[in-house]
């Protein structure tokens, strides 16, 4: 038997079915992922995602003029938010996978209260701010040159993980942030998805 043979011998449904719950991936798709990477499901994955990051990357410039605008109201109404979230077409709009991810960033802006959708959205005045006030710490505690770029680098990372929802690590699976999840659902359901605003409210103060 050729190894060809063997390695699609060694592909069976239950592979196929999990690379399909991970990815949203179509089955031809996912078999052929699994047998370019010869049964090793991982590596399926990690194929499959980029594949669904190169097409996301092309759909970016699409227009969005669909989409849904959720509601959460925290428990005990003193939290709300209203956030909208664009896709291409109306249909795509009403699918369980797009009301989950409107839900899911709701449910991120009323636990982090982020300040922008994201990263690039920081005005530039506020993050030379940012950096000014980091890099004088840093030096204060005796850093230079390599060393301390690395450290300015990641508190700056942190700055837009405190402050930008995209950037943010999801509340409920940390291994993933905002806009992976953002990406990995237009991936999946074949339109460019797009975190247009949002609103958050707490009872007494400012919006």
């Amino acid at each position: 038997m050729g190894e060809e043979n063997k390695d699609a011998m060694d592909i069976n449904a239950g592979m196929v079915k999990e690379l399909r719950e991970r990815t949203g991936a179509g089955m031809m798709q996912c078999k052929k992922a699994l047998t370019d990477a010869a049964g090793d499901v991982e590596k399926a994955v990690d194929s499959l995602r980029r594949m669904g990051l190169a097409q996301v990357a092309k759909r970016a410039e699409r227009a969005t003029a669909q989409g849904r605008i959720e509601a959460y109201i925290h428990a005990g109404n003193q939290i709300g938010v209203l956030i909208e979230v664009n896709c291409e077409t109306d249909f795509v709009a009403r699918t369980e996978d797009f009301i989950n991810l409107c839900h899911e960033l709701a449910l991120q802006v009323a636990a982090t209260s982020p300040r922008w959708v994201s990263a690039q959205d920081v005005p530039a005045e506020i993050l030379a701010e940012q950096v000014g006030k980091s890099r004088q710490a840093l030096v204060e505690e005796g850093l230079k040159g390599e060393e301390l770029e690395k450290r300015l680098a990641k508190e700056t990372d942190r700055f837009h993980e405190e402050n930008a929802l995209l950037s943010q690590p999801n509340i409920r699976d940390g291994s993933r942030t905002m806009g992976e999840m953002v990406t990995t659902l237009a991936a999946k359901l074949g339109e460019n998805l797009r975190v247009r605003r949002f609103s958050y409210f707490r009872l007494g103060g400012a919006s």
